[in-house]
């Protein structure tokens, strides 16, 4: 927790960190005391894997196999097309002595096409194997969203942060857009501003009903490097009289 820690202080890992780990039904990393996994892990034997399953497995005692959940995090162009990916996962283990490791196992999942962040993938008999010929568990992953250079995802819908120019913005413009779908084009009204929002319907995460693409218009300003572009921004201050304090009374 580094040297700035101080008696009493909440510890809060970076987002993401127990991507991967396979837990227990009822055995959510997210929760609090998943700190006591840790414990688990380095000598006082697994939550949901007790002496008591020791005991029956000797009595020929059958019990189904628990289930098994993790976090995984995927491109967001796999739920716009589908994919099939390969993930490797942290997979806590039992000796017959009760101690507990960890081992990775890769996996071959199948995204499906609209998949959501937070939805959930099941994985029949992937989970722990059960006890006397006693099916497997399943695995249940649940699936996120690795960040994006161009885009955030809310539910179905996506936004976009589209660098403009000042005369597209105040002349208009049909300009050619990314999506996660390819690319299309958007007509820019006249006289747009920093900050509208345009509406591409049906551009978002497929699914019925599909999301949407949130286009948030940024202007940006060339840099008068040169003399002839100083000379440009020196007419346009003479020629338009514009100031964009006025409401303000200065």
């Amino acid at each position: 927790m580094g040297s700035q820690w101080k008696a009493g202080q909440d510890f809060h890992p970076p987002p993401g960190w127990d991507t991967g780990f396979e837990y227990s039904q009822g055995f959510d990393p997210a929760d609090p005391q998943f700190s006591d996994f840790f414990d688990s892990i380095f000598g006082h034997g697994q939550q949901g894997f007790s002496q008591r399953d020791f005991d029956r497995q000797a009595t020929g005692f059958q019990s189904r196999g628990q289930d098994h959940h993790a976090h995984v995090y995927i491109a967001l162009e796999d739920a716009f097309h589908g994919a099939t990916r390969e993930i490797t996962l942290h997979t806590p283990e039992i000796d017959a002595t009760g101690r507990v490791s960890t081992r990775d196992r890769t996996l071959s999942i199948k995204i499906p096409r609209g998949v959501r962040e937070g939805q959930h993938i099941r994985l029949a008999g992937q989970g722990m194997p059960g006890l006397e010929g006693a099916p497997n568990g399943d695995l249940y992953l649940e699936i996120g969203f690795s960040p994006h250079s161009l885009y955030r995802v809310d539910g179905r819908d996506i936004y976009l942060d589209l660098p403009v120019t000042p005369w597209e913005a105040a002349l208009g413009a049909k300009l050619k857009v990314p999506t996660p779908s390819g690319t299309v084009n958007l007509n820019i009204p006249a006289g747009s501003h920093t900050g509208k929002k345009l509406r591409l319907k049906a551009k978002g995460i497929p699914s019925k009903p599909a999301g949407d693409l949130f286009v948030t218009l940024r202007i940006v300003l060339p840099e008068a490097k040169t003399e002839a572009a100083r000379k440009l921004y020196q007419n346009m201050e003479e020629q338009l009289g514009f100031n964009p304090r006025a409401a303000m009374g200065v």
